[in-house]
């Protein structure tokens, strides 16, 4: 595997990606997994970035647009991402889903997503095994638990702590049963690196 003009593992995970074959019709979907707080928003942006950079077209969709809230890991995400981005994709066509309002506590306006070569899902539960079929790679991305909880009260303020607690066991229950963790292509930790 040649690094290209990209250094580092982001620079890895780009040149694995736009070698692949694409797996969602004309798109490569590259999957950033791991708990909240670890990094994965840094890492999906810098991807699209590099690329972008190279001259292919690269987008982000992140979860945290795509939650029904707090409890939103588990139940609708899925279907719905699939339903409003994933299969218009793979029959070449533009995607567009509803963003959550996190402060209305409600779904509210429409984003439109293009077509693109490479296309970077973010967030919590984006490589669960439903994922599999159309991704070219699932990244894990992980930090301790003090830090995400830190990173997270900082951005969403102290209270919201007893969601970032309740997020905390709800998405270790899920990359349990998901093995998330153990069937990732690529890992790294909360900044950036490699880790085995």
């Amino acid at each position: 595997m040649t690094t290209g003009s990209d250094e580092g593992a982001l620079g890895l995970v780009l040149e694995r990606a736009v070698v692949a074959s694409p797996r969602l019709g004309p798109v490569r979907v590259v999957c950033v997994d791991g708990p909240a707080g670890s990094g994965k928003t840094t890492a999906g942006d810098a991807l699209v970035e590099r690329a972008s950079a190279r001259g292919v077209r690269a987008l982000v969709v992140h979860l945290d647009d795509l939650y029904a809230g707090w409890s939103g890991l588990e139940g609708t995400l899925w279907p719905r991402l699939a339903a409003q981005v994933l299969e218009p994709l793979r029959r070449g066509r533009p995607g567009r889903f509803q963003r959550y309002d996190w402060t209305a506590g409600r779904f509210a306006d429409w984003v439109d997503v293009p077509v693109p070569e490479l296309l970077v899902v973010e967030g919590c539960g984006s490589a669960q095994r439903a994922c599999d079929p159309v991704a070219v790679l699932r990244v894990w991305v992980e930090a301790d638990r003090a830090l995400r909880l830190e990173r997270g009260l900082a951005r969403d303020g102290e209270d919201a702590r007893a969601h970032w607690l309740r997020w905390m066991a709800d998405e270790a229950a899920h990359f349990a049963r998901e093995r998330t963790r153990e069937r990732a292509d690529v890992r790294l930790d909360a900044f950036g690196r490699m880790t085995p």
